[in-house]
């Protein structure tokens, strides 16, 4: 076997590796984020007409797709009305 198959053959055997390691560092950062999101509504997130208790069952049952509307929805206009409140 040549020096050209062997590296051919090593790099054949490391994609899939990679791949996977790369795959799983994505999904980590996806269930990191989905927490992070979930505790977020937990602990900050206003009661008043069970706003909480939907926008958790929408994370839960949604996955990251919940956490992501939650994000750019909920998220950042609570952090805006908290930015105008510590202006006034």
């Amino acid at each position: 076997m040549s020096e050209t198959e062997t590296a051919t053959s090593i790099i054949a055997l490391l994609i899939p590796f990679l791949l996977i390691l790369f795959m799983g560092g994505i999904i980590l950062a996806l269930f990191a984020f989905w927490i992070w999101m979930l505790v977020d509504c937990i602990k900050y997130e206003s009661n008043e007409g069970n706003n909480r208790l939907i926008w958790v069952l929408v994370i839960i049952f949604a996955q990251i797709l919940g956490a992501i509307i939650y994000y750019f929805v909920q998220r950042k206009e609570r952090l805006q009305r908290s930015l105008i409140t510590q202006q006034d």
